[in-house]
């Protein structure tokens, strides 16, 4: 049975309702594109409410892998072939419940926008030509017609109060640079060994049977919640370190020139 993140996640999703103009927005494309998908049985119909169509959290995951396909290579011919197959004699339920916890985001943060006057303004100008490229490069802005969108407010806050205290924007960006390339790499490791042990060994090119699909919905919720922690310890561990080797040897120093010898 899944565990009751899982559950509760995917009966949040599915009970959601969107308009079209909602619900292309929050899978980050376009009304067009929905239109386009539902008018080749890539995405079904909505339900309709007078004179308007109403979209469920079923439609933004079956979106969102539409999207998720699409980025990997695949035709919209053959996206459609997959999904038939997929959903060929199988329970809706099932397939959504392991669609959506593929699909959905890992972070629950809500994105936030600003102009361009704001931003320059909450950081008082700090923003370089290098740097605005940097922030532009790793998506830690994203321009959207006149303003900008800041996909996570929590790095953007983490890197106005380094400002605060003297540490320039540059140099934040850089460890951002740093630190996205090694966690993206031991999550594509991790990724890498779900999908060995846990897809390709049991189905090799097979499309796992109707009953597993609770199961597998259940491993990747379960997966979220352990690799969130096991990140926290880490980077707990991590910076532990860092503080007793470099900012215990500055302590030091002032103990030193305090007394005149280190602390006992």
């Amino acid at each position: 049975m899944m565990d009751k993140n899982g559950g509760a996640a995917v009966r949040a999703l599915l009970s959601a309702e969107f308009t079209i103009d909602e619900l292309a927005r929050t899978a980050g494309t376009t009304v067009r594109n929905v239109r386009a998908y539902q008018d080749r049985g890539l995405l079904p119909a909505p339900e309709r409410r007078g004179r308007t169509g109403i979209y469920s959290g079923a439609h933004l995951a079956r979106l969102r892998l539409i999207g998720s396909m699409l980025e990997r290579g695949y035709t919209l011919a053959s996206i459609g072939e997959l999904l038939e197959a997929w959903v060929s004699g199988r329970d809706i339920a099932q397939v959504m419940g392991l669609e959506a916890a593929l699909t959905s985001p890992w972070s629950d943060e809500v994105p936030e926008y600003m102009g361009l006057a704001e931003l320059m303004q909450k950081f008082s100008g700090s923003f370089s030509q290098d740097a605005w490229q940097t922030a532009l490069d790793l998506g830690l802005l994203v321009p959207e017609n006149d303003r900008f969108k800041i996909p996570s407010p929590r790095l953007m806050a983490a890197g106005f109060e380094l400002l605060q205290v003297g540490i320039p924007l540059e140099e934040t960006l850089s460890i951002v640079q740093l630190l996205r390339a090694n966690v993206q790499r031991a999550a594509d490791e991790l990724v890498q060994r779900v999908a060995t042990y846990i897809f390709d060994q049991p189905y090799g090119q097979r499309l796992p049977p109707a009953e597993d699909a609770p199961r597998l919905a259940e491993i990747i919720w379960r997966l979220r919640g352990q690799v969130d922690s096991a990140v926290a310890a880490e980077v707990a561990r991590a910076m532990q370190k860092a503080l007793e080797r470099i900012l215990g040897d500055r302590l030091t120093g002032i103990y030193e020139q305090l007394y005149g010898q280190e602390p006992r």
